[in-house]
């Protein structure tokens, strides 16, 4: 065998994406609030981008290339090249100028419309705050406010502590009697059930706060409540000795008076502001869409740029340079346009199909395919996909996102193709109609199902329930 280094030569095709590719595939994925963020960024990154303003004109200036102020020729310049990139700036310019709006109204009607949207108001005051101010309040020796300043924020969201007195004490190094005494004053807190060791711990401080609680309902937190969750009232009953009426009597008493998760008032939550980025309106028996723009600015090319350019005409270093940054600017313009008119496109064909749940609700949704959409429209599935992803509708139905829009679907008996979410809302209204002493099993279920002409399997039954937060039958049966 020879060794050694060898050449060869090898022809091959090869998909190569080029840098405006992927920025434009970016561009189409972003859902609008991610689209401003980037919007945003390539303004301060890009000096020839800025954003158009509603009474800005087209420059009358000249074309870049023309002879100088004093009527020469720059010297070292190819005309040819700076007068066709004139022109596609000046068509640029032309189709931002003309372009289709895709929105009524302007993007500062648009924030309007959402304005109350974005004014959603947040939680006041965390839970170690609430409960240290009452520290603060309670005259406390600086020794002890310090291990009650640790032991509160050592509870979880709910108000409960994991650790033991005698894991704190090794943690700061301070006598247990002195954590006992910090953690006794934490569990006199408002909320009632703040420093609970576990969920049964913290119904009882609840009921001895209370005083007035049936003993049989102390004894089911004590020992039944494991089986008060899973609906075994029987059980319950033959171990207590109690009716199944006195049961349920203390059941919805621990319902109405008691809060396993005191400490969730005060839990922040993140309110997402859904903003859709189509809308579907009904107008003389027609459904009608449109693509917001929501806030996106309306941008265009700097007018500063043809005076840039004539002064850079001696440098063509600098002139290169401005080149490639207005190059950018027209790639990220185009970006934002060709997405705008490829959500268009895409919902005009999504609403063509589904003018029966536009109508009706999710029993009349079609079964669809990304494949089906992206033929009709003449792009690639991967398109489709990145079009929809994070993206809403808001629809005479409601809002929702586009891609609930596409699910596979099941044949029924008449030969008609029903979506799963249509199977779902069958699922639950079968539930909900069911006599709630004696619930459907998932086979019966199944059967409920048949005589409706839709056949489906009973792990597929299972799943559907599952994923609507329905209980099993044993669980929802009332006594």
């Amino acid at each position: 065998m020879k060794l050694g280094l060898t050449q060869h030569l090898r022809a091959e095709q090869r998909l190569v994406q080029s840098p405006q590719m992927i920025q434009a595939m970016q561009i189409l994925q972003c859902p609008m609030t991610e689209l401003q963020d980037q919007i945003e960024h390539e303004l301060q990154e890009n000096v020839f981008l800025e954003v158009k303003e509603p009474s800005a004109e087209p420059s009358e200036d000249g074309p870049p290339g023309g002879p100088d102020s004093d009527g020469n020729d720059a010297p070292g310049l190819d005309e040819k090249l700076e007068a066709q990139f004139s022109a596609e700036l000046d068509q640029l310019e032309q189709r931002v100028d003309t372009g289709p709006r895709t929105a009524k109204g302007s993007a500062e009607e648009s924030d309007r419309r959402y304005e109350m949207l974005y004014n959603t108001p947040d939680a006041e005051q965390s839970l170690s705050d609430h409960l240290l101010e009452q520290a603060r309040m309670a005259d406390l020796s600086a020794e002890l406010f310090a291990v009650v300043e640790h032991v509160v924020y050592s509870l979880d969201s709910d108000g409960r502590l994991a650790e033991s007195a005698e894991e704190i004490a090794n943690d700061l190094l301070v006598p247990i009697p002195l954590v006992e005494e910090a953690v006794s004053v934490v569990r006199s807190f408002e909320p009632v059930g703040m420093g609970a060791r576990n969920v049964t711990d913290c119904l009882l401080m609840q009921l001895d706060n209370l005083g007035f609680a049936r003993p049989l309902t102390r004894r089911i937190v004590e020992h039944h409540l494991d089986d008060l969750a899973l609906n075994k009232l029987p059980k319950i009953a033959k171990e207590t000795g109690a009716s199944i009426d006195d049961i349920k009597e203390c059941w919805e008493f621990l319902r109405e008076h008691l809060n396993p998760h005191p400490g969730a008032a005060f839990q922040r939550t993140d309110v997402g502001v859904v903003t859709p980025d189509v809308v579907v309106e009904e107008v003389a028996g027609k459904f009608e869409v449109r693509a917001l723009r929501g806030s996106i600015p309306e941008l265009a090319i700097s007018t500063q740029y043809r005076s840039l350019l004539k002064q850079a005409r001696s440098d063509p270093r600098l002139y290169e340079f401005l080149r490639r940054k207005i190059e950018a600017a027209k790639w990220f313009i185009e970006a934002v346009h060709q997405r705008q008119s490829t959500i268009q496109r895409i919902a005009d064909e999504i609403v063509q199909r589904q003018t029966g749940f536009l109508r009706h609700g999710v029993q009349r949704l079609e079964p669809m395919k990304m494949q089906d959409v992206a033929d009709a429209v003449g792009v690639h599935i991967s398109t489709v996909s990145r079009a929809i992803s994070g993206k809403y509708i808001q629809t005479p139905q409601g809002i929702m996102e586009m891609k609930r829009f596409f699910s596979g679907g099941t044949r029924t008996d008449d030969g008609h193709m029903i979506s799963q979410r249509a199977i779902k809302e069958k699922v639950r209204d079968i539930v909900d109609r069911e006599d709630k002493s004696q619930p459907l099993s998932d086979d019966q279920l199944v059967e409920e199902l048949g005589k409706q002409g839709i056949k489906i399997a009973r792990r597929t039954v299972t799943k559907y329930r599952k994923s609507l937060g329905i209980e099993s039958s044993t669980r929802r049966r009332e006594y």
